[in-house]
């Protein structure tokens, strides 16, 4: 499946929670990411109550600079599934803003890296929780490079949709003049609220690839820790749900590229 990255037009619509819900109840073997260059929080929020070793991102990127990545990758990570090692995996991110700075000249071979991981032997896919565009340096290498790549809205309210119009907007520019193209780029939509999915959809001129309800005590689990996750599990049921979803939006895309490659191929010869 590749790299989904997710990101936000600005406040809080719950991109953190999202990835994470994904990252639970998803098959497969799957790294989360934290590459928010305002810092992770799930070290701080679901896995407070563990003692955990300084690892992330941080020292991934200083690897980076010496080519190193490879060989410290698996010495960077947090195992989030106790009964099945290895398959569910968390890369913390900075703890303070300012380390964005440190990070920024190493986003191009960390989305290299990130892209490469499903083709090794124990393959992973990637979730990217890129958190909010409103931040001074967002990860655009990694945004580039998502095979998709998931605006995350709240639809509570004009108040939290209105936002995501600007973004859209940016996102599709960014995209096309780096010459991905707008392909890649869907919707995340979380709760419910007075607009349809289709309203929201003709306003964003984007389509939604995931819906997740507003499940406050499974997201308050998720975000704060302190908890076991009981009860329906509306979200993370959801969640599994929109796998399919994805996938399937992946590898739409990689046949459009796909045949778009092998005609502009053919031209040539």
């Amino acid at each position: 499946m590749a790299v989904i990255a997710m990101v936000s037009a600005k406040g809080s619509p719950g991109v953190t929670t999202a990835a994470l819900a994904c990252t639970l109840s998803w098959s497969g073997r799957l790294l989360l990411a934290e590459c928010d260059p305002a810092g992770g929080s799930i070290l701080s929020g679901y896995l407070s109550g563990f003692e955990i070793p300084p690892v992330g991102l941080l020292p991934l990127a200083a690897a980076a600079l010496r080519d190193q990545l490879a060989n410290t990758f698996a010495h960077q990570v947090v195992d989030l599934d106790a009964k099945h090692p290895g398959r569910r995996l968390l890369l913390p991110g900075i703890n303070d803003p300012v380390q964005a700075g440190t990070i920024r000249p190493t986003w191009e071979p960390l989305a290299a890296f990130f892209s490469e991981l499903e083709r090794r032997e124990d393959g992973y896919d990637v979730i990217a929780d890129c958190g909010r565009l409103t931040t001074s340096a967002p990860p655009w290498p990694l945004l580039f490079r998502a095979d998709l790549l998931l605006l995350v809205v709240r639809t509570a309210t004009l108040r939290t949709i209105a936002p995501a119009a600007a973004a859209a907007g940016l996102l599709r520019r960014e995209l096309t003049e780096c010459g991905q193209g707008a392909g890649a780029l869907a919707l995340a939509l979380i709760g419910d609220g007075p607009y349809s999915r289709r309203d929201i959809e003709q306003r964003l001129q984007l389509p939604t690839v995931v819906e997740l309800p507003d499940d406050r005590r499974t997201a308050e689990v998720l975000s704060d820790g302190g908890g076991r996750l009981r009860g329906s599990q509306r979200l993370l049921r959801a969640a599994a749900s929109a796998e399919s979803a994805v996938r399937e939006a992946i590898a739409r895309r990689r046949r459009h590229l796909a045949a778009a490659s092998s005609s502009g191929s053919s031209h040539v010869r």
